[in-house]
Parts: C-alpha cells; structure tokens; sequence
C-alpha cells in the first residue's frame, strides 16, 4: 500500500470510472514542487506505456491501469510477496496554483513522472494527460 502521509493524496474510487470495483494496489507516489511547478513520480515498475491511463477531473490527478503478472509459474509457492499485480488507481488533489491543463506525462525506466506547470488561467473540468515514452 502506498504511504503518503499529505492532503493531496486520495485513495477514494472515482464514481463512473471504467473498470468498476476494488483496485489491487496503490503504487509508491511521490509529490513536491519546484520552481516551475508541481512534480509527481510514480514507482510503475514492470509496465508499459499503453498500460497507463492519466486523467484529470476538477483538481484531481488520476493515475490507473494495470501491471500484469507475467512471472509466475502455475503451482509457485511464494515465501515472500511484495510486489503487487493487477488494476491500480491513484487520485492526488493537486492543490491551487497549478495548471492541470498543460501538464506533461513521461515514463522512463519504470518511474512515471508528470509536471504540473504553475497555473496562469483556469483548467477545463475533465482532460487526459498523454504519456510518451523515454
């Protein structure tokens, strides 16, 4: 589970959101700011690019997808199990200030990393976020 002790992170569902029920996991997370704007890095090991999903609702980041489970042999017996497969979903309120509408998504050696710019107009309700490659 992640462990991010901050008002801008929240584990709530999204009402209406593809993919319906539970989600598995919460990958790491962290956020900060810089001169320029907000940072979030996602720990997403094991994943590829079209397996990410990014949208933004309101004030809301939302990170989801789905990191497969493609080592495990039939009959495994684990003695230890820490990393988490299947659908994840992560929502982080992005605080006043920043401009959802021109952030910019990479993913580069399993870290997922968008960059909110500082906000200089207001943001349209709902948008999604492409992410490229690096």
């Amino acid at each position: 589970m992640c462990k991010v002790n901050s008002s801008l992170y929240s584990q709530n569902r999204v009402e209406g959101r593809e993919g319906g029920g539970q989600t598995h996991w919460v990958p790491n997370t962290d956020v900060y700011t810089t001169e320029e704007g907000l940072v979030v890095k996602a720990e997403l090991a094991g994943m590829r690019r079209e397996d990410l999903e990014l949208a933004v609702e309101g004030n809301r980041l939302i990170i989801c997808g789905q990191r497969p489970d493609t080592c495990r042999t039939p009959g495994s017996k684990f003695l230890v199990m820490e990393i988490r497969y299947g659908s994840f979903e992560c929502l982080i309120e992005i605080p006043p200030g920043f401009d959802l509408a021109h952030a910019k998504a990479i993913y580069q050696n399993g870290f997922l990393r968008v960059d909110v710019p500082v906000a200089t107009r207001p943001s349209p309700k709902t948008i999604f976020v492409p992410v490229t490659e690096g």
